[in-house]
């Protein structure tokens, strides 16, 4: 797919099959993370690869109940690493750069995952201290989104969107 099939056919999938996601396609998608742009190239970010069923159910807990984190073969958490940037960038760095940094990142695996014929979902509704404390999280990380990936349990259409006229204000 080119980038722009990739963008329209992206879709948030909450089903998933139980096809396993093959390891190469696994490592491109981590690539792919790890090429995303981060503020001054620290990238202010640590990435968790879950794949285990007790910490999927553990997660799906930590989620309000959301099923699909145990369907999906692999789950991403991505977490801000507030002092990777705070050398350079001070509190701003801690506070917003890794916020930044991190969500990049996720869009990226997003991305990839959809290039590569597999499906995800943004988590953003979890319990921060649970999902740290499920994945052994350092003290100075945070739990910022999850992302489990998978094959497509689901085949939703695509959901309306703004118009540009709407969404887009130019200053003249």
């Amino acid at each position: 797919m080119d980038f722009f099939e990739v963008v329209r056919e992206r879709r948030s999938i909450r089903a998933f099959t139980s096809a396993p996601v093959q390891e190469d396609a696994l490592r491109h998608i981590l690539e792919t993370i790890n090429r995303a742009p981060s503020a001054g190239n620290l990238q202010a970010y640590e990435l968790y690869l879950v794949r285990d069923d007790e910490r999927r159910a553990a997660l799906v807990r930590a989620a309000g109940g959301q099923e699909f984190l145990a369907q999906a073969p692999i789950v991403l958490v991505f977490c801000t690493h507030g002092a990777r940037a705070q050398s350079r960038y001070g509190q701003r760095g801690t506070e917003l750069y890794a916020l930044q940094d991190a969500t990049i990142a996720c869009t990226y695996g997003m991305l990839a995952a959809t290039a590569l014929g597999l499906s995800s979902v943004w988590v953003g509704a979890f319990d921060e201290q649970a999902v740290a404390k499920i994945l052994d999280v350092p003290a100075g990380q945070r739990p910022l989104a999850i992302l489990p990936i998978g094959f497509a349990g689901e085949s939703p259409h695509a959901p309306a969107r703004r118009g540009l006229g709407d969404l887009v204000h130019e200053l003249k």
